[in-house]
């Protein structure tokens, strides 16, 4: 794993953390094709049982690395956005799609990419020094990282176009009345915080975790009735596992489960 992204893997939870403090995690091509492959390989790896997304030092994450952006623009004119297929949409996807849960910790500014990687976990929480910044607007460009599909999800049509439109700091208590954060936490307190809960999530019934998203996901573009059918799949699929029995034996027998990803 390259430098720009570090790797992290103990007792079924894999934390990734982008590093680049000193140009605040901005997304130069070094980053990019670490942080896509990095959330492949905790996807593909079956002890991994969820992940813990954070970045290094005062932001999380401020977008495309403007700098190395000139320089390919000057090379390839709009060709420079090729990016967005290359590297965006796959990473977005990882995140989304993940077949464990998402935890990201937001442990500074989180601006246009940036916000949207965040916006694709599954749970955000936020140090009170954090702060989302849609950002495209500013730059003269339309949305990426699946930013037109998560934030109206998250805040509503109509926020979500004014946010686009007149792209401003959103700080963390205000992102969390927004619905943008789920948690909003000291900043000395995040990392902790962030991994605590984390591990729960580890600790828990992963595949059943996996279901639920790819049953809210299903049903985000389906009807009740396909949405209903999608159900009852994955509920057969996970009333099979042996996380399920785990789970009604500890309750039959007032034990704590304890669960194994199966």
């Amino acid at each position: 794993m390259a430098d720009t992204v570090l790797y992290d893997m103990s007792e079924g939870l894999a934390t990734i953390t982008l590093n680049r403090p000193d140009a605040m995690n901005a997304l130069d091509t070094e980053l990019k094709n670490a942080l896509r492959d990095a959330l492949r390989q905790a996807a593909d790896d079956a002890d991994v049982r969820a992940v813990l997304l954070t970045g290094e030092g005062r932001a999380f994450c401020v977008g495309q690395d403007l700098k190395e952006h000139v320089s390919a623009l000057d090379e390839h004119g709009g060709e420079a956005l090729t990016t967005v297929e290359e590297h965006y949409n796959p990473i977005t996807l990882a995140i989304a799609s993940m077949p464990k849960p998402v935890v990201v910790a937001v442990n500074g500014v989180a601006a246009g990419a940036g916000a949207g990687f965040a916006f694709a976990g599954d749970y955000r929480m936020l140090a009170d020094t954090a702060a989302f910044n849609t950002s495209f607007a500013g730059v003269a460009l339309s949305t990426d990282s699946g930013m037109a599909w998560t934030l109206p999800r998250l805040v509503g049509p109509g926020r979500a176009t004014e946010l686009l439109l007149f792209p401003r700091t959103v700080k963390a208590e205000e992102a969390l009345e927004l619905g943008l954060a789920h948690r909003v936490v000291p900043a000395d307190e995040l990392a902790a915080e962030a991994a605590s809960v984390a591990r729960r999530l580890a600790d828990g019934p992963t595949l059943a975790y996996a279901a639920m998203k790819e049953a809210m996901a299903f049903g985000a573009a389906h009807s009740l009735a396909e949405t209903l059918d999608k159900e009852a799949e994955l509920q057969l699929r996970a009333g099979g596992s042996a996380d399920h029995r785990i789970a009604v034996d500890a309750f039959v027998n007032k034990e704590r489960p304890r669960f194994t990803g199966r």
